[in-house]
């Protein structure tokens, strides 16, 4: 989609109650949103690990007087399409559909967060489906190490009031027997208005979308706003064995660069060169140098405000040693700098993700609420272009030789053998918590 030469810039504003409102106007007949509570799972009290993930099912179970059935048909004659769920730090609530249905979307959405019925007689079915949810994620040793490589890259300190990051949304079986009703009613005044984000993308004047969001969401509780702090936990090597796992699953952990510092676009192309493709390093030096491994990644995940770099790989047993060395190896050598064919590549690329990402009222809708949470500000498309085209490979090369994460890397693996103190794959400083699956990943952000 070719930049608008006059674009349409986006407005934002903060309600009385403090939701923060960020609006674009596009033409056409449709709407979409995305209100973004930040309540997650790392917001469940210590011993009630799975206080998020339930109740957000049982926010649905009937709201503003219509019992679960009619408040499912109520969205559903709307024609809406429906998403969201329970992530690290926040719990999203997202809808599209026509123009005309948008104030009954939000009107039907401030309802299952203000006055639902939260009915008892469903909650025992509701921590049985998380209990089946955990028993079907521990069968994927990849969802496993998601969750072991949280709870040993970010643990909660002891005595803390807020489980954090080391556990998924579905919980723990012990924090889900646990859970009463009472304490997820006292659970749910955590979301309201404080911290909240809704993204909206719709024809209207500014005027009129304020007025809409102000009538429809302007009443919620005020909510609590208390960001978890994540520290990473530096130099760190864990390895869990299973034996039925036929491969071995590797994640690592390294230090980043927070959003909205100045090097946030160096680091964005330096990673694309890094795991971006085909032709990035890790691809082709894991797989097709030395066909070490099927699936190889990096990415940038954000965390307590903070950057940090994901990677991860899955290899046979007998080659993960080596896997886990070439990958580190690529890690060091950032610091040299990219090539000019690299860095043009990663440039165009993440240009080219810019473009197309925001062709979807959807995903636009989700940029929005990223941005005004995580940012502070909207970025247009154009911006985030312009950005891109003033940088130049001497700029990411500069910040690069600033940039040396590898030796604080934290590693955590899954597989099927045990090893020795003398392997690679451990370390003996880490005792890992028993892992439980992870169903929901850390925010993500690209460019």
């Amino acid at each position: 989609m070719p930049a608008r030469s006059h674009p349409i810039p986006a407005h934002l504003w903060t309600l009385p109650g403090g939701l923060t409102v960020a609006f674009e106007r596009r033409s056409g007949p449709g709407f979409a949103f995305d209100l973004r509570v930040p309540v997650g799972s790392a917001h469940d009290h210590a011993g009630q690990e799975g206080a998020s993930g339930v109740l957000e099912e049982w926010l649905f179970k009937g709201a503003g007087g219509l019992d679960a059935r009619a408040l499912q048909d109520a969205f559903d004659d709307l024609g809406v399409r429906r998403g969201g769920g329970v992530g690290p730090e926040a719990t999203r609530f997202s809808a599209s559909g026509l123009l005309a249905d948008l104030r009954a979307a939000l009107t039907l959405t401030a309802s299952v967060l203000n006055s639902p019925d939260l009915p008892e007689d469903e909650l025992p079915i509701l921590t049985d489906l998380a209990r089946q949810d955990l028993e079907g994620l521990l069968d994927s040793p990849a969802d496993r190490l998601a969750t072991l490589a949280r709870q040993t890259a970010f643990p909660a300190p002891p005595g803390a009031p807020l489980s954090g990051y080391g556990h998924p949304a579905s919980g723990t079986p012990q924090g889900l027997e646990a859970l009463t009703p009472a304490s997820l009613r006292a659970h749910l005044q955590r979301y309201g208005q404080a911290g909240s984000v809704l993204g909206l993308v719709a024809d209207l004047d500014p005027g009129q979308a304020r007025d809409l969001t102000a009538a429809a969401l302007g009443g919620l509780r005020p909510g609590v706003h208390e960001p978890v702090p994540a520290v990473l936990r530096r130099r760190v090597q864990a390895h869990v064995t299973d034996p039925d796992a036929e491969q071995t699953h590797l994640s690592l952990t390294l230090p980043g660069v927070p959003p909205g510092h100045p090097d946030w676009m160096a680091w964005q192309v330096a990673l694309t060169a890094l795991s971006g493709g085909s032709a990035s390093r890790l691809f082709h030096a894991v797989r097709e140098e030395r066909g070490l491994a099927y699936a190889v990644s990096a990415s940038p995940v954000i965390l307590g405000g903070q950057g940090f770099l994901g990677a991860y790989a899955g290899s046979t047993p007998a080659r993960a040693p080596e896997t886990l060395q070439v990958i580190l190896a690529e890690l060091h050598r950032l610091p040299q700098g990219l090539t000019p064919a690299e860095f043009g590549r990663a440039r165009a690329g993440l240009d080219a993700s810019v473009v197309f990402g925001a062709e979807s009222m959807r995903a636009r809708a989700h940029a929005l609420t990223r941005d005004a949470a995580v940012f502070g500000r909207i970025r247009s498309v154009p911006e985030l272009r312009e950005s891109l085209s003033r940088l130049t490979l001497d700029d990411v090369n500069a910040f690069l030789a600033r940039y040396h994460p590898a030796p604080d890397v934290t590693t955590v693996t899954i597989g099927p053998e045990a090893h020795g103190p003398g392997d690679s794959l451990t370390a003996g400083n880490a005792e890992p918590t028993p892992p439980q699956p992870s169903d929901h990943p850390s925010e993500t952000l690209h460019a």
